[in-house]
């Protein structure tokens, strides 16, 4: 029992290290959702000479005239440029056509302003989660390592599924209110942000990942405790009923000595008290016979 305890005990450490740290991971990162924006090209110039509008015509002529309408072949989709971004509880990073690299934007600034508060919550539900994680993870290995009394174990035991299973919860409402965020700015977010297509990112799958290992880790825990308080209540019935059986045959074993007891002094007490009488009966009647014998004799004697 102590054996399998301890497997069980190893493996939900194992599942709650492994929820911190995707939790974790999914927290510091900008891939909850990906995809791409549709933005204008930029005017060709010096530095730029792909992926750009070529008005025509030298671009002296265009520095110095500025009042000349240019015409550009460019239509639907060619004026246009598809650029990859990226977006987390944070920050909203996107590619940067003019240049190398990336711009980033605080996604708290991007989010409408009806959706403010249901990001700090959830900002908020995501540090809690993250915390009362590692309140779980603590009581889980005090309980394995330095725990060697059960009793104290069977404690620390339930704490941590306690914790673990309001950790588990706040995880979820943090992703969805993070989802929910994130779809309404889609559609009232900033015109130069709002992406054409997107979907979710490794970071949200490690989010939700962390949430499946957390429920897992509270499940074995309270497992482990409901498993462990029966086994025990199990082996307790088993010693009353043993001892109760125990106890009914020590009791029918003294009925019974103490029963012979009484049988053999009774006997011995009426041996005592008959043998004599029935002694003193015999010797009576032998001298009773001898006497009667004697008699004639000696009245014939006496007789003659």
């Amino acid at each position: 029992m102590k054996t399998s305890r301890r497997y069980r005990a190893l493996l939900a450490v194992c599942l709650n290290l492994v929820a911190l740290l995707f939790s974790t991971t999914a927290f510091i990162t900008t891939y909850w959702c990906e995809g791409t924006q549709r933005v204008p090209k930029p005017n060709c110039g010096k530095a730029k000479k792909t992926n750009c509008i070529n008005y025509g015509g030298n671009e002296t002529s265009k520095e110095t005239n500025q009042n000349v309408v240019h015409y550009s072949w460019e239509t639907g989709d060619d004026r246009f440029l598809f650029r990859y971004f990226h977006t987390g509880i944070w920050y909203s990073c996107e590619e940067n056509i003019s240049g190398v690299g990336e711009k980033c934007r605080s996604f708290i600034d991007l989010a409408p302003a009806s959706e403010k508060g249901v990001l700090w919550l959830s900002v908020v539900s995501e540090v809690l989660y993250i915390m009362l994680l590692i309140v779980g993870f603590s009581l889980m290995c005090l309980e394995l390592f330095h725990s060697s009394n059960v009793i104290d174990g069977l404690k620390l035991n339930a704490f941590a599924a306690v914790f673990t299973v309001l950790s588990g919860l706040l995880g979820m409402v943090a992703h969805m209110m993070y989802t929910q965020v994130f779809q309404v700015t889609v559609s009232l977010g900033p015109e130069d942000w709002r992406p054409h297509s997107w979907d979710y990112g490794w970071s949200f799958c490690l989010a939700w990942g962390s949430f499946t290992c957390c429920m897992a880790a509270s499940v074995t825990t309270l497992n482990s405790y409901t498993k462990t308080v029966i086994e025990f209540r199990h082996k307790r019935k088993i010693f009353e009923q043993g001892f109760r059986e125990e106890q009914t045959f020590l009791d029918q074993e003294a009925i019974k000595y103490f029963r012979e007891r009484s049988v053999q002094s009774v006997s011995g007490s009426v041996e005592v008290f008959v043998d004599p009488s029935v002694s003193t009966a015999k010797s009576m009647r032998a001298t009773a016979s001898v006497d009667l014998s004697e008699i004639p004799e000696t009245l014939g004697e006496e007789q003659c």
